[in-house]
């Protein structure tokens, strides 16, 4: 599970300029039965992904 907090710092690391793999070192899970691990990149993409989707989503509205 991701939050607004992980959310946020993926975003500023993109912005960076960072790799997936690296983004993925630096986020922690904060909740559920994972809490405490780092995400793998493909839940990092998948959640980049789906943010700019909908932001994609609200500029067009």
């Amino acid at each position: 599970m991701t939050d607004e907090d992980m959310l946020s710092l993926a975003l500023d690391l993109r912005d960076q300029e960072m790799r997936l793999r690296d983004i993925a070192k630096r986020l922690v899970i904060t909740t559920g039965t994972k809490k405490g691990r780092h995400p793998s990149p493909a839940t990092v993409m998948r959640m980049l992904r789906k943010h700019d989707e909908q932001a994609a989503t609200a500029a067009s509205a």
